[in-house]
């Protein structure tokens, strides 16, 4: 009965320690550090070089946008009529399409 029960003790004792004595994890991947993410030839990111352009199309985007939506208030302004023209709606359908791609590129 001694030999079983110095077994039982030594494995007992054995699963008390074995995860004490089991290697540690390492840690788990962490985001890149900033030295880490590849450059352009010229020293920046990727990611600045599409923001950049990103903003340079939007604001060529909102310029045009204005001059559709000024060149539209003028023909409703010059119409007497209560009736909107095709040229007046084909406007609007373009004025839409230019908020709807600057909206949709802000949201990036």
């Amino acid at each position: 009965m001694k030999p079983l029960l110095r077994w039982g003790a030594a494995l007992g004792l054995m699963l008390v320690l074995m995860p004490v004595a089991a290697p540690q994890r390492p840690p788990q991947s962490q985001p890149p550090a900033d030295r880490d993410i590849p450059r352009l030839p010229n020293g920046k990111t990727q990611q600045e070089e599409i923001l950049k352009a990103d903003h340079e199309r939007d604001l060529k985007d909102a310029a045009q946008l204005i001059e559709l939506a000024e060149g539209l208030k003028e023909e409703l302004e010059k119409n007497d009529q209560h009736v909107l023209s095709l040229t007046s709606l084909k406007k609007t359908e373009e004025i839409e399409k230019l908020a709807k791609r600057i909206r949709s590129r802000l949201r990036r």
